[in-house]
């Protein structure tokens, strides 16, 4: 006997929430009843309104798509309540969610959120994993409660965190598993044969959100910390070094620990045809990629072209 479809609301908005919708509505055990999203938000130089991601993937299938500034008002409670989902599935929605939208699902809501929970609950789990240094991180399915991030932990996909690993190679990994979370154990847990493990409070830590002021490299912080603030940092708001009063964003860089503790903080200690070093309080930093202002992204080769450095230049500190 074939089983009944899961009539499921979906809530997302980045890509990274795209995945997780395409293998939902490719899957024959659910049904989307309606899919909840972020207003359109202006985009591009034009600054023109643009639909989210997850937005164009529903309107490509079909699919009814709402779009409240707040999931949580009353009109709105009103109109989801009438689609008669089951539960919800959210991934990187951009909204917190009230106890009035999660009682209207009689089997729960559950979340993809991109860290092994409880480690970086919060806004920017990515992001934090890789400035922390964190050498293992994933993807968690948790079902969702009040309490930010604080729900049970249904499953977890584990990946290793390597040299090369920045946010956006994260983001790539960690969405495709994500999504299949929601095809193995979220149907595992909608059929009863699967039960959230509690979270340990005393392991929580919080993935707080992004501050533009923080993309600053200061050169008096150890090289391992500055590479890690850069690659975390990848999808944005990129890290940025200052010269001459001109902000430069840095794309990629490797940290050193061979440098001259002597040598000030700042101060161009190499330079060759493919990148150049600078000086941190601990090691140096080797620069590989970088985007000067108003210009895209290019190779230290081709910046130093452009902008010629010299050993003992100095970047503002």
């Amino acid at each position: 006997m074939a089983l009944s479809k899961v009539r499921v609301l979906f809530l997302g908005t980045p890509e990274f929430a795209v995945a997780s919708l395409q293998r939902m509505i490719d899957d024959e055990h659910y049904e989307i009843a309606g899919v909840v999203t972020q207003p359109d938000r202006p985009a591009g130089r034009k600054m023109q309104l643009a639909p989210s991601p997850v937005k164009q993937l529903a309107l490509r299938h079909g699919l009814r798509v709402f779009t409240p500034e707040s999931v949580n008002k009353p009109e709105v409670l009103e109109e989801l309540k009438s689609l008669g989902a089951e539960s919800a599935a959210v991934v990187a929605f951009g909204q917190i969610l009230s106890q009035a939208f999660l009682d209207l699902f009689p089997r729960g809501a559950v979340n993809v959120h991109g860290s092994l929970l409880p480690r970086w609950r919060g806004a920017a789990p990515l992001q934090r994993a890789l400035m922390a240094g964190d050498v293992e991180t994933g993807v968690c399915l948790q079902v969702v409660v009040k309490k930010l991030d604080a729900g049970a932990v249904l499953g977890s996909r584990r990946i290793a965190v390597t040299e090369e690993t920045d946010a956006v190679s994260m983001h790539d990994e960690l969405k495709v598993l994500g999504a299949d979370l929601l095809h193995v154990e979220y149907m595992d847990y909608l059929r009863g044969n699967l039960i959230g493990q509690p979270q340990d409070e005393s392991s929580v830590t919080y993935a707080a959100k992004i501050e533009k002021a923080e993309a600053r490299i200061d050169w008096g912080r150890p090289a391992r910390e500055l590479f890690n603030k850069v690659r975390g940092l990848k999808m944005g708001p990129l890290a940025f070094a200052v010269r001459g009063g001109q902000p430069v964003k840095l794309h990629k860089t490797r940290a050193h620990g061979d440098g001259d503790p002597r040598v000030a903080p700042g101060t161009v200690i190499a330079v060759d045809g493919a990148s150049f070093s600078v000086a941190c309080s601990q090691g140096l930093l080797e620069v590989l990629e970088i985007q000067p202002e108003s210009r895209a992204k290019m190779t230290a080769d081709a910046y130093l072209r452009g902008h010629p450095l010299k050993v003992g230049d100095r970047f503002d500190v």
